[in-house]
């Protein structure tokens, strides 16, 4: 099959940024959706699917001059034993935002090792509250650099300790399995989605649309375009802009890939996602 590389700048995932410490974040605005147990965040993007990466409540715009140098020591940091000292001697004089910032900066600058490191120096720290915005950014570079597994794990830890995935980290998922040709996993994270009651958005139905039609499924490109009728406001103006904008570019179907859309979303991934399961 050929590839279905997905470039993030048009799936809306976070783009490059200036090299400058200041870090300038777009503003968005939230709709409610529904969700399990909850409120379900639903984003609608303007000016692109998603030109910038969404803001965390803990995060200012202004790096510290603290938080700057903790990265450039986490970056000289050649070898385990001396990446171990930093975290220890750096990371544990940092305030909360400053941590987290300098964890954003790391993202930013697709350092997801080091970024791992602090995140997970961060969930060791007394004041931590589990936040869905973390993991979704987490999962994002995860995703971005094609580390699946990762990826999954971090989805797995965030069910965990207690947090309701939303339309975001979804939609992060299934670009994620996207970024891997992984159109079968895409499709079950989408069940998923749906089934806990969680509204999918534009930009979820758009990446599935265009790469669904790539590749040739379009049966199942018809299923998403249905649900459209349910989710976006204007379902036929949506869907001519997504025409427009992104033409089918048909690529050879996946080996084994036929009959997938008799795909029930109950069918169990190869990586469980049972959230009865990782409850206990």
């Amino acid at each position: 099959m050929g590839s279905l590389r997905i470039g993030f700048l048009q799936m809306g995932f976070v783009g490059e940024a200036r090299e400058s410490p200041k870090l300038i974040l777009g503003k968005q605005r939230p709709l409610l959706g529904r969700g399990f147990g909850g409120v379900c965040l639903k984003w609608r993007i303007s000016g692109g699917l998603r030109s910038t990466p969404r803001k965390s409540l803990w995060r200012s715009n202004v790096l510290s001059t603290e938080a700057i140098q903790a990265v450039q020591s986490l970056k000289l940091a050649k070898s385990a034993e001396k990446l171990e000292e930093v975290v220890s001697s750096r990371l544990g004089r940092l305030l909360k935002e400053d941590l987290v910032n300098t964890l954003k900066e790391l993202q930013r600058q697709n350092e997801y090792r080091l970024a791992l490191k602090v995140f997970e120096f961060v969930r060791k720290e007394l004041w931590y509250r589990p936040d869905l915005l973390l993991y979704s950014d987490m999962i994002f570079i995860f995703g971005k650099n094609k580390m699946i597994g990762t990826a999954k794990e971090l989805f797995g830890q965030l069910l965990k300790e207690g947090l309701e995935p939303d339309t975001r980290t979804y939609t992060e998922m299934i670009g994620a399995f996207l970024q891997v040709d992984n159109l079968k996993d895409a499709m079950e994270m989408y069940g998923l989605m749906k089934r806990f009651g969680c509204a999918p958005d534009e930009l979820t139905l758009t990446i599935l649309i265009r790469n669904l039609e790539n590749a040739g499924e379009e049966d199942l490109a018809t299923n998403v375009k249905q649900d459209c009728e349910k989710y976006v406001d204007e379902p036929e103006e949506f869907l001519e802009q997504v025409g427009k904008k992104y033409p089918k570019r048909r690529k050879e179907k996946m080996a084994g890939f036929a009959g997938f859309n008799q795909f029930k979303p109950n069918e169990a991934l190869n990586v469980v996602f049972c959230y009865s399961a990782l409850a206990e």
